[in-house]
């Protein structure tokens, strides 16, 4: 703990995702209006002391939609990167605990799944249901463990030539023993760093979903639906699509900056190759 506060990286990565997340969690009783609720007399105002990043196209507040939008758009990023990371640490274990028929299986399906491109892939299935916060995170989850799976299995695959998981072996202990008290723990450093990146991917694929209305749908807020209102006004209502999408970009840079932080303290070797 002490590296990582000692890393500039993750340090502002830290204090970046910190603001953002205490502001979401904050959203009910910090955020001056109903997110959804429409005032005629008050569309398309710009930023003032009453609404401090101005009104959308039907006058509702878009600072009060922001913080509930980002409450949406974190949950997805973290949600979907849950599902993910299990997948690809279950598959990732077995991959490289058994090896054989089990690996060649589980990483032939791991280069399948990567040489469609993802984004592509994550359309496709959410045309064929209906698009909802819910299908969004499960099928952001069900297309994003491939990098997990490799890391996970690299690991088991040097943790299964070490002496204390062969005396454990020796001593007869089950195979679910040895995967989950011995090797799994000794194999999370770098599925870290890999979740923490893999929150800001979600969270940009959620945008853009959202973006192109297949993401979360009206009225409920997210930044990337909020964007997807901007766009009509984006000539003479500037803030619409300015404060959602730095939003973004500052979410996004907080779990990058996080990530390479972990990656400096988990693995002091990668300073050098840059």
């Amino acid at each position: 703990m002490q590296k990582l506060l000692q890393n500039p990286l993750a340090v502002t990565g830290l204090c970046l995702i910190g603001i953002i997340l205490l502001l979401a969690l904050l959203a009910p009783w910090i955020a001056p209006y109903d997110p959804d609720a429409v005032q005629v007399k008050q569309i398309l105002i710009g930023p003032s002391a009453e609404h401090w990043m101005g009104t959308d196209g039907l006058g509702r507040d878009v600072w009060s939609r922001m913080l509930f939008g980002g409450r949406v758009s974190l949950l997805v990023g973290l949600v979907a990167v849950g599902i993910s990371t299990a997948i690809g640490v279950i598959l990732g274990a077995l991959a490289g605990y058994y090896r054989g028929w089990v690996d060649t299986v589980i990483m032939r399906l791991v280069d399948i799944m990567l040489s469609i491109p993802s984004f592509f892939l994550i359309l496709a299935v959410i045309a064929f249901l209906s698009p909802s916060i819910t299908n969004v995170m499960i099928v952001i989850g069900l297309t994003s463990w491939m990098s997990v799976t490799r890391l996970v299995r690299a690991e088991f695959l040097s943790l299964t030539q070490r002496e204390f998981v062969a005396a454990s072996t020796a001593l007869g202990a089950q195979d679910w023993r040895v995967i989950f008290k011995h090797c799994l723990p000794n194999s999370l450093t770098p599925v870290l760093v890999s979740v923490v990146l893999g929150i800001a991917s979600a969270v940009l694929l959620e945008s853009g979903l959202s973006f192109l209305g297949l993401g979360v749908q009206p009225p409920q807020a997210s930044w990337g639906n909020i964007l997807t209102d901007g766009k009509e006004y984006i000539q003479f209502a500037w803030w619409l699509s300015l404060y959602p999408g730095l939003a973004i970009l500052i979410t996004v840079l907080g779990y990058n900056l996080l990530g390479e932080g972990l990656r400096d303290v988990f693995d002091p070797r990668s300073n050098t190759t840059r």
